[in-house]
């Protein structure tokens, strides 16, 4: 989920070494409120792991959601801003308060969502949105691999669970901290936690003012979408190579708009700029 976070570093960080790194003696250590604990002394109901050859223990209690949830905290506002963009956005688009709720407490992504209510027209587009939102979300897949030498040694249900409330800034939090040794397992899940109640919160709120303005446009709110998208564009600026895809995706975005009925001209910009990504660093 992009709510406006550093993207570019997020993605950066899949190449970074994942391996866990083991710990002298039997048992690894871990910090939990400033305490050194080992596994034999954890306390009853929580989980955790050790590999044979003596890796890092990963465990999975409630300091650890604590830990991700306050650690979180201060990126969460600042998604909120964003969810009231979104909510305002929703309302626009024709959804209730309570549709819009639905839709970020279901999805929770940020630019996926955004890119939906936009496409979102009479008759829903379906097959434009679900593979708009396919694409946009495409990159998860490589983020979640990036945790699994951690979340892999979790039971299915604990490393599944934590994945559904992962997005862009809290897996850039969790993979620090899992590459700091800690071996908070549960770290993911409370930071998702977090970003999930203010996204959620702040979508209501959007959606509740978004409704209470009336026509957005009569006060210049209509152009939220773009002033969201630019402020995505500054964080994923890397120079002036990133002009390439980004002035091919301009052109063929014009080109198509005029061509093509509908909102396609949205997914087929973003090909056309992915195209060339690849032709550039393939070639």
């Amino acid at each position: 989920m992009v709510f406006g976070g550093d993207f570019g570093n997020a993605l950066g960080l899949v190449q970074l070494d994942t391996n866990v790194t083991g710990t002298d003696g039997d048992a690894a250590e871990y910090d939990s409120g400033g305490a050194t604990a080992h596994p034999d002394d954890a306390p009853a109901g929580e989980a955790s792991t050790e590999t044979s050859d003596g890796a890092e223990t990963i465990t999975f209690d409630r300091s650890g959601i604590r830990a991700g949830f306050l650690t979180c905290l201060p990126i969460a506002l600042g998604v909120g801003g964003y969810g009231i963009a979104f909510g305002m956005l929703a309302r626009r688009a024709g959804l209730s308060v309570a549709e819009s709720a639905l839709m970020s407490a279901t999805v929770l992504a940020g630019a996926a969502q955004i890119i939906a209510v936009e496409l979102w027209t009479d008759p829903i587009p379906v097959a434009a949105i679900v593979v708009a939102t396919l694409a946009i979300n495409l990159r998860y897949s490589l983020m979640g691999a990036a945790l699994g030498p951690w979340l892999g040694r979790l039971s299915p249900l604990r490393s599944y669970g934590s994945l559904l409330v992962m997005a862009d800034e809290n897996w850039a939090l969790t993979m620090r901290e899992f590459q700091s040794g800690s071996g908070r397992g549960a770290f993911l899940l409370g930071t998702g936690i977090a970003m999930w109640v203010f996204w959620v919160t702040s979508t209501i709120i959007g959606a509740a003012a978004g409704g209470a303005i009336g026509d957005p446009a009569s006060y210049g709110i209509d152009f939220v979408l773009a002033a969201v998208f630019v402020a995505l564009a500054v964080e994923l600026w890397e120079g002036r190579s990133t002009l390439v895809p980004w002035l091919v995706a301009l052109a063929t975005a014009v080109v198509a708009a005029a061509l093509v009925p509908g909102q396609w001209y949205i997914l087929l910009g973003g090909f056309a700029a992915a195209a060339v990504e690849v032709v550039r660093h393939d070639g």
